[in-house]
């Protein structure tokens, strides 16, 4: 079933209407689908590198704007949507570990784990039902899914076909290589400043 709905998505990357259909991938991720838009975006910035930004800012716009429908689920419907989508996906024991993380760290563990291949929709679920502020949920959205989305577009961009594998094979490898380095800038700034 799920290579089927790979398949099918590759294939939905090459039609006319892609962007409207990167959009949408990219907001019901953010809730409730299982397929990260990284499955269109791949290909079709390898398509038209040209437009890598543009795809890349489909994809953060539908992501962000799904999360607050994730955000909304946690928040109203936890009982009886929220959790059941969580249990779907295996994460429905992890539940209060990933709200105490929410509770003591906030937009940072939404920023660090929003932009990795962790399910997104596990934290916009979450966040909701923590109660994590509106405003900062957002703003933290958009950091973390721009940095994913556009980290995806840059390398296709400036590698192409080549990288594509590297990504698809080992995107939880760049994620973090990329979350070290910004975090040791960030360190290293402090000190030398």
């Amino acid at each position: 079933m799920m290579r089927r709905l790979y398949d099918w998505l590759m294939d939905l990357a090459g039609h006319q209407r892609a962007p409207t259909a990167l959009f949408w991938v990219a907001f019901v991720e953010s809730s409730v689908f299982p397929l990260p838009p990284d499955v269109m975006l791949i290909p079709m910035v390898l398509a038209d590198r040209a437009k890598a930004w543009v795809f890349a800012t489909i994809s953060t716009v539908g992501s962000v704007l799904g999360g607050l429908a994730g955000y909304a689920i946690g928040y109203f419907l936890y009982t009886y949507v929220g959790q059941p989508i969580l249990e779907v996906y295996g994460y429905a024991d992890k539940f209060e570990a990933t709200a105490a993380l929410f509770r003591d760290w906030g937009v940072w563990i939404l920023i660090a784990k929003g932009w990795t291949p962790f399910p997104y929709k596990v934290l916009t679920i979450t966040a909701g039902a923590a109660h994590m502020p509106l405003l900062a949920f957002v703003l933290a959205s958009i950091v973390a899914r721009a940095m994913r989305f556009y980290l995806v577009a840059a390398l296709l961009f400036w590698f192409g076909e080549p990288i594509r594998d590297f990504i698809e094979r080992r995107l939880s490898l760049v994620t973090t290589a990329f979350v070290v380095t910004l975090i040791g800038g960030f360190v290293a700034l402090k000190y030398l400043l």
